[in-house]
């Protein structure tokens, strides 16, 4: 009789482990290749993780990409994108759900490639490196060019022969990188942040000859972008053929639309410039000669003027006209002169009519008291001493009376009388 064996009990937690265990060891659910649409997609900005739900009509499983593998992608995953991702199946045991853990995305339908050239081409126009208010001059003649590109190939040897053809005054320095595959991007950079810190070109030229969009994606990187734009020195940028965009042509200062044009753009052509030259030279010395002539001419009148004939006579006509400035001079003066003396004559009659000496002289008297004028009887008291002042001389008195003006008045009348009777 077979008997039943009981099954051993287990917790959540080592049930979940058994469960995880079993899918890691499931060669099927190690790698697998999953389409689906995209929803509840959401970015973890502090982690970098992206976490979605990927569905089709009839199921859905939870996906994670985490940040290392998010950030190789060339494109923006959006809710309702239908894509392909690549990864393993597994089980989180916390949760006790299995999910997609992804470590590569790529759009289904539409080109990834294209659509990773869309979004950017949105996301930094939005940000405004396609501005032209921000896009630097082209220098009229540079006299050092860098050219970023790689060191074999038909553009390098386009971009030298026509900068040595048109300017050969120009240095060229070359900075060779990888134009296409995932290393391509990051020498570019560099190589920009060289001639930057170094200060090494007046001017660049980035770019490659022509290729699929695959061959030429490094010039869609965002990284490249960014480079070109952060630049000081002025970019021209020369990806392609005459029909191929990418996004450092917006960017670029300068979009040329094949490398041999790029350089055709980079420096005048030395056969004009130096018939410009020509041209100025000659203008310059016609002009030269007609100034030559006109002042041959004036010397020739100025040499015919009768002062520079007879340079006596005009010395002497000098001569009479300083002579007759010195007399106005003079006469103007002498006339100043006598007015200021009878200023000074009419002033001194006022200051000797005001004079207290010309009031003694007619007779009066000062009295002091103490040094001071007494200006009013009110002032005085019998026996206060007093000295007088007379034209000639003074004299000491003791005043024996006062009296107010009344009586004074009649007292200078009797004076006057008996002044008439004598």
């Amino acid at each position: 009789m077979n008997q039943t064996v009981a099954p051993e009990t287990l917790s959540v937690s080592q049930l979940n482990a058994v469960i995880k265990a079993v899918l890691d060891t499931e060669p099927l659910l190690s790698h697998v290749m999953v389409r689906g649409e995209l929803s509840n997609f959401k970015h973890h900005i502090q982690s970098g993780h992206l976490y979605m739900t990927l569905k089709d009509e009839k199921s859905s499983i939870r996906a994670v990409m985490f940040a290392s593998s998010a950030k190789k992608l060339t494109f923006r995953p959006e809710n309702g994108m239908k894509v392909i991702v690549e990864g393993r199946v597994a089980v989180f045991e916390r949760d006790g759900q299995y999910q997609l853990y992804l470590t590569g995305m790529q759009p289904d339908g539409l080109g990834a490639l294209h659509l990773a050239f869309e979004q950017l081409k949105k996301k930094l126009e939005e940000e405004g490196l396609f501005d032209p208010a921000r896009k630097k001059p082209i220098p009229k003649t540079p006299l050092k060019i860098g050219v970023v590109t790689a060191s074999t190939g038909a553009a390098v040897r386009d971009i030298i022969h026509v900068l040595n053809r048109r300017f050969s005054a120009a240095k060229v320095l070359l900075y060779p990188v990888l134009v296409q595959g995932p290393e391509a991007a990051p020498m570019i950079v560099e190589a920009l942040a060289w001639f930057n810190r170094e200060q090494a070109a007046d001017l660049l030229i980035v770019g490659r000859g022509g290729g699929s969009l695959e061959d030429l994606w490094a010039f869609n990187e965002e990284i490249v972008a960014r480079a070109i734009a952060e630049s000081k020195i002025p970019v021209i940028s020369a990806v392609g053929h005459e029909t191929d965009f990418t996004i450092a042509d917006f960017v670029a200062d300068l979009r040329a639309p094949t490398p041999s044009a790029a350089a055709e753009l980079a420096v005048p052509d030395s056969a004009a410039l130096r018939q410009r030259l020509e041209n100025v030279n000659r203008l310059m010395a016609d002009l030269l000669l007609r100034q030559t002539s006109a002042g041959r001419i004036q010397v020739q009148t100025l040499a015919g003027h009768r002062n520079m004939q007879t340079p006596l006579r005009y010395i002497e006509d000098c001569r009479l006209t300083i002579d007759s400035l010195i007399q106005r001079v003079y006469f103007s003066q002498r006339q100043k002169l006598d007015a200021a003396h009878r200023m000074l004559g009419l002033s001194a009659g006022k200051l000797e009519a005001l004079s207290p000496l010309s009031v003694l002289e007619r007779g009066f008297s000062i009295a002091f008291k103490e040094n001071k004028p007494v200006r009013s009887a009110e002032l005085l008291s019998p026996g206060d001493a007093l000295s007088l002042r007379f034209a000639k001389g003074g004299a000491e008195v003791l005043v024996t009376k006062t009296y107010l003006q009344s009586e004074s008045t009649e007292k200078g009348a009797k004076y006057d009388a008996d002044e008439k009777k004598a």
